[in-house]
């Protein structure tokens, strides 16, 4: 299989064109083959595990609320807005391919434009307003990692409950930021090349081998995405994830699900303490206040 479309500029020399389309079959029974293989292993093959020890003492957990606040609205707004652009892009970027034809392009670069200002929207959100280290791989992930892996493979493993992400959930995020950063800068490079009353037309900006690279770029990515919607869909209705779906529709996860799933001590849910009242100084001894003044002229 081709990986690549090439051809010659006017001087003869090889240059990219664009992405093989086959890449997108193998992209889509990737994702497909990996949903079989996931839903048969977590039947026949997967280990066994006694469930852990919530890790929190009962005075602890009597301070956790009842529900838990896993996504606030804005959150769940983000998120909801951007799979809607992204769904959209997809069947208007590859619907054509496969030969389903209409009138795709304005559709498309409209999605694009709200998926960016979507991804700006978020990163100024979770670096202002949340715990923005909570969703990115930290050095004691690694050792969850080797830790998890083992316990898969049958081993002995000392594997403890998460904070609010998990790693797998952090290595999907991972990939959804690269990946989709490179999708909307190389679709706004893109937008150069269509009449549109954003982006001024110029389609001599870059040269053709330039042009190639950026559509290379940019149908890798959106390729990629096929995957990880696939994948991403499929975890979502699995009936032991439905509860994370759940949260991302309503905002929040009970106390029970919270502590089978997450360590307390990761991801701190009780309330705050209320700061305490400056107490009012005392009134020093002397100082006249509340003694009536002496008349004018009386003597001292």
């Amino acid at each position: 299989m081709e990986l690549f479309q090439v051809g010659t500029d006017p001087w003869g020399q090889e240059i990219l064109i664009r992405l093989s389309w086959g890449l997108l079959t193998l992209a889509f029974w990737a994702g497909v083959a990996f949903v079989i293989f996931h839903a048969v292993y977590a039947v026949v093959w997967k280990p066994k595990v006694e469930t852990e020890a919530s890790g929190a003492s009962t005075a602890a957990t009597a301070k956790i609320p009842e529900q838990i606040v896993r996504h606030n609205g804005a959150a769940r707004m983000f998120h909801w807005v951007m799979a809607a652009s992204m769904l959209v892009l997809l069947v208007t970027g590859f619907a054509p391919i496969i030969g389903l034809e209409f009138s795709w392009l304005d559709i498309h670069w409209i999605a694009g434009l709200i998926l960016i200002l979507c991804i700006l929207y978020h990163i100024v959100h979770a670096s202002f307003f949340l715990d923005f280290w909570s969703i990115w791989i930290l050095p004691g992930d690694l050792k969850e990692a080797v830790e998890r892996t083992k316990r898969q493979l049958g081993q002995q493993a000392d594997v403890g409950k998460h904070g609010k992400y998990p790693l797998d959930h952090k290595l999907y995020h991972l990939a959804v930021s690269v990946f989709g950063v490179i999708v909307s800068v190389s679709g706004l490079l893109m937008m150069m090349k269509v009449e549109n009353p954003i982006v001024p037309f110029n389609d001599t900006y870059y040269s053709d081998a330039t042009w190639g690279l950026v559509y290379v770029l940019h149908g890798l990515s959106a390729v990629l995405f096929v995957t990880l919607t696939i994948t991403h869909i499929y975890f979502a209705v699995r009936p032991e994830k439905l509860w994370i779906t759940k949260a991302m529709i309503w905002g929040t996860v009970s106390k029970e699900d919270y502590l089978s799933h997450h360590d307390p001590k990761r991801w701190d849910v009780t309330p705050p303490k209320p700061k305490a009242k400056p107490r009012a100084k005392p009134k020093a001894k002397g100082s006249g206040v509340g003694t009536p003044k002496p008349a004018r002229g009386a003597a001292t």
